[in-house]
């Protein structure tokens, strides 16, 4: 009978901070799109006698991440020296903490969503939970391009600040691994401690896969997979390397003899042997002798924990509950964006439907049809404004959208567009009666056949009148006006 294996799984997930500047010295944090060594000094540059000092707001967005990950912050955590050599990194050394870390033995719960059962009916969804062992800080390093036989270092990222998540081996799939980094992604842009963006380099994933037999505990020696940039990158990664380990297993008749550090080649899908797994010895590390310790004030933690904000899967909960799909609820949770204008418009209406179809519908309508991005989208107030606009009876609903395509397009402000374009509703009964004379003579087939029961027939008729003025009459009172005159 076959031996039946299971794949023991666990991360390492570094997070940038989203601070203005570097995680010890007062250089730009931003060095995405910016000139190669332009946004360095002497400290992230690792010059000889320089003195690092750490920036008071990347603790305390590792904090916030800390609590919402329900870890312990010790109260006394301190810096260390890590040792390796790289042409990035130009010190030599990174400092980073290893023995009293910032937080530690944490968790996170998350979904699965069900699996397709025969007959395209889903089945129940999963919830599970990863505890977390252990969350500290450290300094990036920078960014090598390998030209042909040439390489060139960009020192531009050496110095940014990092959040290391490191996980237990809890997680049992390459599924299971991406849902768990989907949620903890999540969870770091709705707490502000990192923007996260996949695209810039803003969270990174290092992958340790084993396997054992089922039904036992030992943990076997691991193949750690390095350097994965994308959820896709991940999932392919862990995918394939368990089905190596498997076929290694079968051939060896048994695990890995030792633990592996591997590659992953994204273009060929297929991981790379590098080197032997270093250990904490290997990196020699010891306290960082230029930085004291950190000593954290009780009330300081416990106020942070008061202004942290009700965490993604509560928040999604909280979007159903208001009539959202799922599909809707976690469109919101993953882009931080639409997430606070749909929260603006909702807190000010109290019309889930109403935020829903102006963010949900029509601003991710338009951004797509007109290849925009979120800095061409109207802000939370201007949202604000145009939905009362509309509740006012200021505007249609036809304008409305209309003003959002034209607000999106050229970057002006709703109202401004409103005023300057003449779009008001026209709710004058004595106008609108004109208008709905000339409706009933235009669309006599539509007349007919609304007095001959067909209610719909009456929508082509108001639909008439809304295109003849460019969506400005008052719907409701020209369906009002029709109907008396009939």
């Amino acid at each position: 009978m076959p031996i039946e294996l299971e794949a023991i799984i666990g991360l390492e997930v570094h997070a940038q901070m989203n601070t203005k500047t570097k995680m010890f010295c007062g250089c730009d944090n931003d060095a995405f799109g910016k000139p190669p060594n332009t946004t360095v000094c002497e400290i992230c540059m690792g010059h000889p006698g320089t003195l690092p000092v750490p920036n008071k707001e990347a603790v305390l967005k590792a904090i916030r991440a800390s609590l919402a990950l329900q870890c312990t912050v010790n109260r006394e955590n301190h810096f260390d020296r890590k040792h390796y050599f790289y042409p990035d990194l130009p010190s030599g050394f990174q400092i980073s903490q290893y023995d009293f870390p910032l937080a530690s033995k944490g968790y996170l719960t998350f979904d699965i969503p069900p699996s397709p059962r025969v007959g395209g009916v889903g089945g129940e969804g999963l919830e599970k939970t990863c505890r977390i062992t252990r969350l500290h800080m450290e300094n990036d390093a920078g960014k090598l391009s390998h030209l042909g036989a040439s390489t060139l270092c960009d020192y531009n990222r050496a110095g940014t600040p990092l959040m290391e998540i490191v996980t237990e081996p809890d997680l049992r799939s390459s599924d299971e691994a991406v849902r768990f980094a989907e949620e903890l992604r999540r969870v770091l842009i709705a707490v502000n401690a990192s923007e996260a963006d996949m695209f810039k380099g803003m969270m990174r994933f290092d992958a340790s896969i084993s396997l054992r037999e089922k039904g036992t505990q030992k943990l076997n020696p691991r193949s750690e997979i390095k350097n994965l940039n994308s959820f896709k990158a991940l999932g392919r990664a862990l995918a394939y390397e368990e089905n190596r380990l498997r076929k290694l297993w079968e051939d060896d008749g048994g695990p890995l003899k030792g633990s592996i550090t591997v590659g992953w080649m994204d273009d060929e899908g297929k991981t790379r042997i590098l080197r032997s797994k270093e250990t904490a010895d290997d990196y020699r590390y010891f306290p960082e002798p230029d930085i004291p310790p950190l000593r954290l004030e009780e009330e300081m933690l416990e106020n942070t924990q008061k202004t942290l904000p009700m965490l993604p899967r509560e928040q999604r909960k909280a979007y159903i509950a208001m009539g959202l799909s799922p599909a809707e609820a976690l469109t919101l949770m993953s882009q931080q964006g639409l997430r606070e204008r749909f929260d603006a418009i909702h807190t000010e209406t109290a019309d889930p439907k109403l935020a829903s179809g102006m963010i949900l519908t029509q601003l991710i309508g338009f951004l797509n049809v007109h290849s925009k991005t979120m800095a061409s989208a109207p802000s939370s107030e201007e949202f604000i404004a145009l939905a009362k606009a509309e509740i006012s009876g200021r505007i249609s609903s036809h304008a409305r959208k209309e003003v959002l395509e034209k607000s999106v397009m050229t970057g002006r402000a709703p109202m401004e567009i409103i005023e300057k374009e003449g779009m008001r509703q026209i709710s004058d009964d004595s106008v609108l009666e004109d208008w709905v004379a000339k409706a009933i003579a235009a669309n006599p087939d539509a007349i007919a056949s609304f007095k001959k029961g067909k209610e719909a027939a009456l929508g082509s008729v108001v639909g008439w009148v809304m295109k003849q003025t460019r969506g400005q009459a008052n719907p409701g009172k020209v369906t009002e006006l029709l109907k008396k005159k009939m």
